[in-house]
């Protein structure tokens, strides 16, 4: 199935233990944030298959162990470093081998360093850059939806460089688990009229300087391949603003738009299971790569995903004609839900069949019952700007008019439509805008919604007077191409697309997207296009790699945000051009969660709750607590004096244990993602100004002498993943 960011993760931490123990038995530690990076790409079983004795959390009581080594695999912050100097100074395990998740900033590797107890107990030292959630096997993201505001609203400019720090570490990170030292290019608009209209060229560069401070920190990146040198794009949300809002018909951007997802750590669907039979329950079903009828079904149209579904249904009983009946009518999905309920035989088969013949009713029902089918050809036609005959679409606000008096067509569609058509017209005067409003029946305050797409450079609003330019599409469609008949609802695809099949070509546009070095070779990019990859330099000669694979890698970074049509399409265009592409961003979006995300970029922002301006987390207290001296059997009284009367207060020898130190007190950590960033003064920014935290303070782990004495064990202790013990 080729290359896979999810198993190249998975190999990268369980090798990395794997080393570690060389068959001695060992404690894993880890802590809150870690977990959930291990959690996304490992089962527990699959780290204790490797000598790992017990899986312990960094924050919780632990016992001391000091006959055994630890491994602490733990996330680079301030509270996590106190965590650690607790256990060393209480030698709560015998010796520590060290493994980050990213780079440990300088100034907390240097308290670490400074320690001669820490010098005696720390065998190894060692940083993965796996601080990211491989979420498909080519679909990334940092579970961040922080991100959007703090590099959209106006009033988060203090946050900005900081935020980009972080997403430029975490962008390598990407890189070097890939393999790859990329040529890196952004998107530069080209007709800015918002100011985080350099946004994709700052992060860019702080991309490519981190880059370079870790090839020149690891002589041994990037690893050797025979694949063409690689490409990385970063651009944002403002490139395409018509894809968050439009109405998708493929099986995965449709389900999440319309149906009632949970997309937290997993992505899980609520339905019953064996619904009608006695054994019917409510369940969680998990949408994942492990779900093989999903993978398969997720990027075709809904259609498709539905004649699939019952074709491959029918093939079941056509194999098992003994679970059906010459009566029984296998053509409707709800006939076909039924017979499921009567195969007890196939519970995972049935399970899985039963989940998405559920949801893909459910979508067709709302897309019937919202008239979906009526209102894309409209959408469509402002999307692309052209009707079905590739001509300029006539009479468009007429259309949207007659969809904003329909009942069925709720209001959060009804605000879809209206900004729809502002993006389409480029702006129209203000009094318009409220009119439109008005006659949707919408709340005044979502104009907010409408005025705030400015912000992301999508012009609403237009002076009577102003003239109104000519503005050329960023990736102009060809008229002369034919439309089939079955894809009148399926015009528009997403700008990712387009740049990607004109970066494929060797045709992207360097005016719109430069390099941030622009290569010694300028018809590099048109060789590139001709199929003479190996032009690219440099090739690298591939060696011990787990898949033989010489495919050039695409990385795009959409910085704001992504749809998951743009994670179709990057599927679809490499499918097509021969190209590993993978897509990463903040968080995915919905287009629900877009609308909100817009609106609260006019909203104080002390009320986002931004993680970067929480106080931040502190290590429990209970880490700094000394045990009580044991209590002795005091000796016999002397002669002549009688013992204290049952119940009299003793003194207990030993001192008081004395508080913890400064700055440590005990509280709650600081839940939730990874903190993001804002963007007024982003213009002004100095590169320079700062150089970017990087991998200098890597070091490979240290040579232990002397091995550790393996231990005889009953059994393993096995403390489950998110389980405390009972």
């Amino acid at each position: 199935m080729g290359v896979s960011v999810v198993q190249e993760q998975r190999d990268i931490l369980i090798n990395t233990i794997k080393n570690i123990t060389a068959g001695d038995w060992k404690i894993l530690v880890i802590d809150n944030d870690s977990k959930k990076l291990i959690d996304n790409v490992a089962k527990e079983d699959d780290i204790l298959n490797h000598n790992i004795a017990n899986i312990e959390r960094i924050e919780d009581r632990r016992e001391p162990n000091p006959d055994m080594d630890a491994i602490y695999v733990l996330t680079p912050q301030a509270h996590i470093v106190d965590c650690i100097m607790a256990d060393i100074e209480r030698r709560r395990y015998r010796k520590c081998y060290l493994v980050w998740t990213a780079v440990l900033d300088p100034q907390l590797r240097r308290r670490i360093d400074g320690s001669a107890l820490a010098k005696q107990q720390i065998k190894g030292f060692e940083t993965l850059s796996i601080d990211f959630f491989p979420r498909e096997s080519h679909l990334i993201t940092f579970r961040d939806p922080w991100s959007f505001p703090i590099l959209y609203h106006p009033a988060c400019n203090g946050l900005i460089r900081k935020h980009m720090q972080d997403l430029a570490q975490k962008i390598t990170g990407l890189c070097v688990t890939l393999g790859e030292y990329p040529k890196v290019r952004y998107y530069r608009p080209p007709n800015p009229i918002h100011e985080a209209s350099v946004l994709s060229a700052h992060l860019a560069r702080f991309v490519s300087e981190e880059l370079d401070e870790y090839a020149q920190w690891n002589p041994n990146f990037p690893p050797p391949s025979s694949r063409p040198q690689g490409v990385l794009i970063v651009t944002d949300r403002s490139m395409d603003l018509m894809s968050p809002l439009i109405h998708e018909f493929t099986y995965q951007a449709m389900a999440h738009d319309l149906l009632p997802i949970k997309d937290g750590d997993k992505a899980t669907f609520h339905m019953t299971v064996n619904e009608g039979a006695p054994d019917a329950e409510e369940k969680d079903m998990e949408l994942s790569d492990k779900d093989k009828v999903w993978v398969e079904n997720r990027h075709r149209h809904m259609k498709d995903t539905i004649d699939k579904l019952m074709g491959d249904f029918q093939k079941f009983l056509d194999q098992n004609p003994h679970f059906t009946n010459e009566n029984s009518n296998t053509t409707s999905l709800n006939a076909i839900k039924d017979m499921m309920a009567g195969l007890p035989q196939f519970q995972e088969m049935k399970e899985a069949y039963s989940l998405h013949l559920t949801m893909a009713q459910e979508c067709m029902n709302i897309f019937q019952h919202q008239k979906l089918n009526e209102m894309s050809p409209t959408e469509q036609d402002m999307a692309t700007g052209l009707d079905e005959d590739n001509r300029k679409p006539k009479n468009v606000l007429d259309a949207v008019v007659r969809l904003l008096d329909d009942d069925a067509v709720t209001k959060s569609d009804r605000l879809r439509l209206i900004t729809m058509y502002l993006l389409y017209r480029d702006g129209v005067i203000p009094e318009d805008i409220q009119r439109l409003l008005a006659h949707a029946a919408l709340p005044a305050h979502d104009g907010e919604v409408i005025a705030n797409m400015e912000l992301l450079g999508g012009r609403t609003t237009h002076g009577l007077k102003d003239v109104r330019k000519d503005i050329q599409p960023l990736f102009p469609i060809d008229t002369k191409a034919p439309i089939a008949e079955d894809n009148y609802m399926s015009r528009f695809s997403p700008a990712v697309k387009h740049m990607l099949e004109h970066l494929c070509r060797g045709a992207l546009d360097q005016t719109k997207f430069p390099y941030v070095k622009p290569p010694l070779d300028p018809n590099e990019d048109a060789l590139i296009g001709q199929g003479s990859l190996r032009a690219a330099k440099p090739s690298w000669a591939g060696a011990g790699r787990r898949v033989v694979d010489n495919r050039q890698r695409i990385i795009v970074f959409m910085a704001g945000g992504a749809t998951f049509s743009e994670s179709r399409a990057c599927y679809e265009v490499g499918a097509a051009m021969n190209r590993d592409v993978f897509l990463a961003t903040s968080h995915m979006l919905t287009p629900q969660l877009f609308i909100r995300q817009v609106g609260d970029l006019s909203v104080d922002k002390r009320r986002l709750d931004i993680p970067m301006e929480r106080p931040p987390p502190r290590a429990p207290a209970h880490l700094f607590e000394r045990p009580a001296p044991p209590m002795s059997t005091p000796p016999a009284p002397p002669g002549g004096m009688r013992p204290p009367p049952p119940g009299a207060a003793q003194r207990v020898p030993g001192r008081v244990p004395p508080p913890g130190p400064a700055g440590l007190p005990g509280g709650p950590r600081g839940g939730g993602e990874l903190p993001a960033p804002p963007t007024q003064a982003m213009g002004n920014m100095s590169l320079h100004a700062a150089k970017p935290s990087n991998a200098s303070d890597m070091t490979p782990p240290s040579s232990s002498g002397g091995k550790p004495q393996k231990l005889e064990k009953e059994k393993k202790k096995r403390n489950l993943f998110g389980l405390k013990k009972g």
